[in-house]
């Protein structure tokens, strides 16, 4: 995908000029009731109020979008591509929902033809929902990595990916060994890593599933490039843990099973991460990990209740992700809004700013790519949304008669879709959707 060398989109603007877990919600942002977005060569060059940039790039081809509010790209840092074409598969707990849809559909993707159509359809579902960037679980077949960022280099879209390892309490056409999940790694990694827009992320699936020496091997790894991403799943459902457990009696918790493999780092994301203990969220912060909050799925699949203001106060970095296709929606609005809901139940509301910060800037942190992606500043890659804030009547009858931004935009929050995309663009170039 080409980018356009040069754009100036107009719009309602809302930039962040702290972390709203930090500082006061509403205060973190700032909002311009007619702001502009100058884009050149695929980067922001400028932003700030709509008459001062028309008045300092009078010859620059304009997209006016209105009363639309620009955003960053929306960040998903943890799906399951491979899982697009089974989400919303009813009724079951989560080791019984792997075995039943998950690791027969993974299986599928060995075939590259058909990994190729989920992977384009994985995109078009994304893109279509204001999401620029992912990071994404792949199959065990190196087949179903090439397939994702062959795709996602065709788009023009910042994209992360890796194998997912397993080897062990996994049908036998998805099992690797301690070897080739290294190999076959390491392979992937040299030829993707870096690559226009995509990065590597080392991945084993999680701990039942890796034995103790496919940890370590991917633990050296990690160590032998500490400049990717790791990604895996931590303490997702209370009988995950129970195996965990049992598989690992000597280990103090979960977390130590990752860190006694050279899994635990500031580059780590760990999944879900609902029931830590103590000592686990003193490490993940001492080490600067991140843990990625995953609303749907957790309703979904009845994992429980993550508390995201309690984490972020103990300084622990946090995303927000869709976790497709245990999560029941490819809109990080519809994400958005469980975590709304998800907080309330956990006693601590969810202020929309701190929504909005977490599906894009505070999700780009925890991927540390926020000096690329995840913000609306100068310097930053043009991936922008243009959000539609009375997409439908319901919508729209709320939000006329909203007193600021924040009252305007949390209707869509809370019930928007897809029809709230008013455009997307990647790159600087805009996406027919």
């Amino acid at each position: 995908m080409s980018s356009v060398s040069q754009c100036l989109i107009l719009g309602q603007l809302l930039t962040f000029r702290a972390d709203p877990f930090t500082a006061t919600a509403p205060e973190s942002a700032v909002h311009e009731r007619r702001g502009a977005v100058l884009i050149e060569g695929g980067l922001i060059r400028d932003v700030g109020p709509a008459d001062r940039l028309r008045a300092d790039h009078p010859r620059v081809a304009v997209r006016d979008m209105g009363d639309a509010l620009l955003l960053p790209g929306f960040v998903d840092a943890h799906v399951h591509f491979p899982q697009t074409a089974m989400i919303a598969s009813w009724g079951k707990r989560l080791i019984d929902w792997l075995n039943t849809y998950t690791f027969p559909e993974e299986m599928r993707l060995s075939d590259p033809a058909y990994a190729a159509l989920i992977a384009g359809r994985f995109f078009d579902l994304t893109l279509a929902h204001g999401t620029t960037t992912v990071c994404s679980f792949a199959t065990s077949d190196p087949v179903s990595v090439e397939a994702f960022f062959g795709e996602a280099r065709a788009r023009g879209v910042r994209a992360v990916a890796g194998k997912t390892c397993m080897d062990r309490n996994a049908p036998d056409g998805l099992r690797d060994s301690a070897q080739s999940a290294y190999d076959d790694s390491k392979a992937l990694l040299e030829k993707w890593h870096g690559v226009d827009r995509l990065e590597y992320a080392i991945t084993p699936r999680f701990t039942p599933t890796s034995s103790r020496a496919q940890l370590h091997a991917l633990g050296a790894l990690w160590s032998e490039h500490p400049e990717c991403l790791m990604q895996t799943h931590l303490s997702e459902q209370v009988e995950e843990i129970a195996w965990v457990h049992d598989l690992h009696p000597q280990a103090r918790d979960y977390l130590d099973t990752y860190e006694a493999a050279d899994l635990l780092g500031a580059r780590g994301l760990y999944g879900h991460s609902i029931h830590l203990e103590e000592r686990e969220i003193a490490r993940l912060a001492e080490v600067g990990a991140a843990v990625v909050h995953c609303p749907t799925s957790n309703q979904f699949i009845g994992s429980g209740l993550f508390r995201a203001a309690a984490l972020r106060a103990r300084g622990v970095s946090v995303g927000l992700a869709s976790d497709i296709g245990g999560g029941s929606s490819f809109s990080m609005l519809r994400t958005m809004a469980a975590a709304y809901e998800i907080g309330q139940l956990g006693g601590t509301a969810l202020h929309p700013a701190q929504l909005l910060w977490l599906a894009t800037e505070g999700s780009a942190r925890a991927m540390h790519m926020a000096d690329r992606i995840g913000t609306v500043a100068p310097g930053s890659e043009a991936d922008i949304v243009a959000l539609d804030l009375a997409s439908t009547p319901a919508i729209a009858q709320r939000a006329a008669t909203a007193d600021d931004i924040w009252e305007a935009v949390f209707p869509t929050i809370m019930m928007g879709d897809d029809r709230a995309i008013a455009q997307v663009w990647v790159g600087g170039a805009p996406v027919t959707c």
